[in-house]
């Protein structure tokens, strides 16, 4: 690198200490280093438009050859930017994230992506294992000294208390497609504007079944349908103000749903997965403080917990998880995964006949996916 070049500190960068040194993390471009002092001082000195000429002068004792190859491989490692050079997309869209970074932004990108176990028969042996050995963590907490007071019985008569109690997870879905009346009730009852008010000094607000910060719903709803009478499989978003479905993409199968959700083939003959996004400028515009993020991700899950009731009262079989191939989906989306990102999903099938619910935790049936895992082969690669 030649010594009129110009380099300064990316600007989504934090570090902390591991037990292999300190770590520099840029978290918009998912890449971290260990990394040594001088690492760390010459970011100090690259706060600005610098110079490889100016750096060798003020690393003085240190080879100009040794600095140019440095600046080099911290340019290939995300740490330095490069005058001329095109600003990474993620780090571009970051800018809007200046009041919510680098907290905010550190969460959002370290714990997208998450691989599922490489064996999950013997990653589930080596937790039974220490649930026989030292036992789980206390599922219930009590304050045994302090004074009791017995409470009436709850009111459990009536549909709703009923809607309420009949919440599961189903991993097992009948094969007869949706109706799109119990699609459109689904939508709209979870993310469907239910009536606009104006706020004073800040214009309409939109109101929704499921509470948000400050009323700037920040959620967009889409929808991979598979398996829906009268509806041609494929990817839709969920437009929320006029209950309306755009088509995105053509085609849905089990196939789709597998590279949605790797790892969790038990939902591949769901008839439909709904696929929530966070469009944070939306937030980021009225809460400019990183907790707020945390709002965000309460909202999606006030929205699944609405949704998962409300299939229930229609007499489907709903589920939600949080092992969906976020970069992939956001790609299938043709959103940036910065200003508006996968959040968290759900899906629903018909209930299969004869089948009140299906617990995997808590038995030994032979439809657990531990005990009748398919062959390896028919696991997808998202590359």
């Amino acid at each position: 690198m030649n010594g009129k070049a110009k380099v300064r500190r990316a600007r989504h960068l934090v570090s902390y200490w591991t037990d292999e040194g300190m770590v520099i993390t840029n978290y918009a471009t998912s890449t971290s280093v260990v990394a040594d002092a001088l690492v760390s001082h010459v970011l100090s000195l690259c706060g600005d438009w610098t110079s490889i000429r100016q750096l060798r002068d003020r690393l003085k004792g240190i080879a100009p050859r040794t600095v140019s190859g440095l600046v080099t491989s911290m340019v290939e490692q995300h740490l330095l930017v490069r005058s001329g050079d095109r600003p990474d997309r993620r780090e571009r869209a970051l800018d809007t994230w200046d009041h919510w970074t680098p907290a905010a932004g550190f969460f959002h990108f370290s714990t997208k992506n998450v691989a599922p176990p490489a064996n999950r028969e013997r990653s589930e042996e080596v937790l039974r294992e220490e649930a026989s050995s030292v036992g789980a963590p206390p599922a219930l907490k009590r304050y045994t000294h302090a004074a009791e007071v017995e409470l009436p019985p709850p009111r459990i008569e009536g549909e709703f208390p009923q809607v309420l109690l009949d919440r599961r997870t189903w991993r097992s879905f009948g094969s007869s497609a949706l109706s799109l009346a119990d699609v459109g009730t689904l939508l709209n009852l979870t993310w469907g504007v239910q009536k606009t008010v104006d706020s004073v000094g800040l214009g309409p607000v939109r109101l929704k079944t499921s509470p948000s910060s400050g009323a700037r719903q920040p959620l967009e709803a889409y929808m991979l349908a598979r398996s829906v009478d009268g509806l041609e499989p494929g990817l839709y978003h969920y437009r929320a103000d006029g209950h309306a479905l755009e088509l995105l993409r053509k085609g849905a199968t089990s196939k789709t749903i597998q590279r949605y959700i790797p790892g969790q083939w038990w939902y591949d003959s769901a008839a439909a997965v709904f696929l929530m996004t966070a469009v944070f400028a939306r937030t980021q515009w009225r809460y400019r403080f990183p907790r707020a993020y945390r709002s965000v991700l309460l909202e999606a899950g006030h929205a699944c917990q609405t949704f998962c009731l409300v299939a229930t009262w229609l007499g489907l079989a709903p589920f939600c998880t949080g092992r969906f191939a976020d970069s992939y989906v956001e790609r299938q989306l043709r959103i940036d995964g910065v200003t508006e990102s996968f959040i968290y999903g759900a899906g629903v099938g018909r209930r299969p006949p004869g089948v009140a619910w299906a617990p995997w935790a808590l038995d030994g049936s032979r439809e657990h996916p531990l005990m009748s895992r398919r062959p390896r082969s028919e696991e997808l690669s998202l590359e």
